[in-house]
């Protein structure tokens, strides 16, 4: 399937971001009591929408806010606990700051509560299969919406993971998403997909993710990657979450040069200077 030959426009409601030449950064605001390395450090609103100014003030286009962990292992959030979390940091953050806000979330109405606070992306780590009513939202609200790929639930998904062909299997459920959403009246320049790394995959189902990029960027759309901090680094690294900083940049680095356009991380300065560096390298004359 290939939807579109121009990957390098992301229309987030009335914003184009322009992904031809320049790497975004998406800055992880979780705020949440136990997501995998963060949980509890920006439990407060005031405590998380300071947290998104300084991750903009290092260089974060864009920051994506979750009120659910979805971390291995993570149980579900009722909505009325999820939208208690985020929608003050989003209504405050939206009079504060010049980057794009982004709802993470798998439910209709809290992405649906999120948009008429200020955010323009929603980023669905179900791609609009958990919640029936998720693409007709975005489709209402005019967001770009980031179609992530899971295998299973995060109570779940860790359990014994298999694939044939992971590279395949990934990219034929992302061309499957980008069908659905296009079918029911969202604009294929608001969609961009995310392989998923570290959701229902092994060490190796990670690695030749991030080797098959290339593959995946055949279908049309800007690539998000979200490798930061995550277990499968530590495994390589023999490091513990709080020391995967280098690991992650490594990593995110190559990616970029694998194709990815956007990459979601917790640590913004040191990943916008060193995607910085590949981006001029890559795009001398």
């Amino acid at each position: 399937m290939h939807l579109s030959t121009t990957s390098g426009t992301w229309i987030c409601g009335d914003q184009n971001v322009d992904l031809t030449t320049t790497t975004q950064v998406m800055g992880v605001l979780n705020v949440t009591p136990d997501s995998f390395s963060d949980g509890g450090c920006y439990f407060s609103p005031e405590n998380a929408v300071e947290q998104g100014l300084r991750m903009e003030d290092a260089g974060a286009s864009i920051l994506d806010i979750g009120g659910e962990s979805t971390r291995p292992g993570a149980n579900a959030v009722l909505v009325e606990e999820e939208l208690s979390r985020i929608i003050p940091v989003i209504e405050c953050l939206a009079g504060r700051t010049s980057a794009l806000l982004s709802v993470d979330t798998r439910k209709a109405a809290v992405a649906g509560a999120a948009t008429d606070v200020g955010a323009v992306i929603i980023n669905d780590v179900s791609a609009c299969t958990y919640d029936p009513d998720m693409a007709e939202c975005a489709r209402r609200a005019g967001a770009g919406v980031v179609l992530m790929h899971m295998r299973g639930k995060p109570e779940t998904m860790q359990n014994d993971p298999y694939y044939r062909d992971v590279v395949g299997e990934v990219t034929s459920y992302l061309a499957e998403r980008l069908r659905f959403c296009v079918a029911r009246g969202l604009d294929e320049e608001r969609l961009v997909i995310d392989p998923g790394i570290g959701f229902g995959k092994t060490t190796d189902h990670n690695l030749m993710l991030l080797q098959g990029l290339p593959t995946m960027n055949s279908l049309g759309r800007p690539l998000v990657v979200g490798l930061s901090r995550k277990q499968f680094l530590g495994e390589l690294v023999g490091r513990p979450v709080e020391d995967r900083l280098a690991a992650g940049l490594g990593a995110h680095c190559f990616a970029v040069l694998q194709g990815a356009k956007i990459l979601r991380v917790h640590d913004v300065k040191e990943t916008c200077d060193a995607v910085h560096i590949v981006d001029i390298l890559r795009n001398r004359v």
